[in-house]
């Protein structure tokens, strides 16, 4: 059975913008959680792409990953994911392409086949969705093939990416994603922090069809996580509330920036709400170190992830590094061991 010791642990940032604040504040966030990130040892920092989202200010995804790793030396940067089907794959395979080449050995590209927003933003993003979900295989492919050595027939190249080898995952929250890396061979993360459900079918799918690719041998799975820290039980719940909040406001379709935390929920949602956000939010590690530590070995238990990737939206900016830094200090005496994904 696999323990916190034995396996990486990475970060997901949304670059999430508290109430109070701007966009600008939460980029700067971004680049200094990162660097701490980089400090505590964190393995990968991954940035998400989401449109007209107010509490959201990674949508120009790649602009971000550029602006993190100019800032960062030796952690890994990437997406997770770039949305597929709100981009043409020359253009994904130019921009991190051109990623790599600025920050060599450094650079991953996570691929998910849903826009990242809604409907009508979709249209606004000048993308036929329905096709591009449907060619999303094909798609994925000719990512992957832009990275590749050229051949003598071939018209149209990714100049900077040809020849590159950028690290390509798929990223998903259904089994239809799962199957789908399994079947290209490629490393698979998994949204559990927001799709419980169906976390342990396509884990067991995914592993139990993987065919092995050039790239990778074995299958490699990456879990997404929710986990707020703090130095007592009671205040991480507390912390906690902002996504909670956040998240219902998301449901009832009028999106917020990232609340400032309250001390109780009890008038703030139906009962309703409050069933859907806590099942959604099931797999959610919160509290103090003992706690988190806890938390962190039942799931690992119950999942076996060859990686950890922690997201936390907590509304003050020295809490959520606060939060970090105890996930790190409960990984710190880990010696990592050689990953089967870059």
């Amino acid at each position: 059975m696999k323990t916190i010791k034995d396996i990486p642990f990475s970060i997901l940032d949304l670059a999430p913008i508290p109430a109070g604040s701007d966009a600008a504040d939460a980029l700067h966030n971004t680049r200094d959680l990162a660097i701490h990130a980089e400090k505590w040892g964190y393995h990968r920092y991954w940035l998400a792409e989401h449109h007209n989202m107010p509490g959201i200010a990674s949508a120009a995804t790649a602009v971000v990953i550029g602006y993190v790793a100019e800032n960062t030396s030796t952690i890994r940067v990437g997406s997770g994911g770039i949305m597929l089907p709100n981009h043409s794959p020359l253009v994904v395979a130019e921009q991190f392409g051109t990623l790599a080449s600025l920050y060599p050995g450094r650079i991953d590209l996570g691929l998910g086949r849903a826009p990242g927003t809604d409907q009508v933003t979709a249209q606004a993003l000048h993308r036929d969705q329905r096709h591009a979900t449907e060619t999303f295989p094909n798609d994925v492919s000719q990512v992957i093939a832009y990275f590749q050595e050229s051949t003598p027939a071939q018209r149209v190249h990714a100049i900077p990416g040809e020849g590159l080898s950028v690290p390509v995952w798929l990223l998903g929250s259904s089994l239809y994603s799962a199957q789908l890396a399994a079947l290209y061979g490629l490393p698979f993360a998994f949204a559990s922090h927001f799709a419980p459900d169906l976390m342990l079918p396509a884990l067991q799918l995914y592993r139990d069809s993987f065919e092995p690719s050039p790239s990778m041998k074995e299958p490699y799975a990456m879990l997404g996580l929710n986990v707020v820290a703090a130095d007592t039980d009671e205040e991480a719940q507390c912390l906690f509330t902002s996504i909670l909040q956040q998240f219902t406001n998301l449901r009832r379709g009028t999106p917020t920036k990232l609340p400032a935390p309250v001390e109780s929920m009890q008038e703030r949602w139906t009962p309703t709400e409050e069933e859907n956000a806590k099942r959604m939010l099931e797999n959610a590690v919160v509290g103090s170190p003992e706690t988190v530590k806890a938390g962190l070995e039942s799931f690992l238990k119950r999942t076996s992830a060859d990686e950890l990737m922690i997201t936390a939206h907590i509304h003050d900016h020295n809490s959520r590094l606060r939060s970090f830094e105890i996930v790190s200090d409960i990984h710190s005496e880990a010696v990592l061991p050689s990953t089967g994904a870059r």
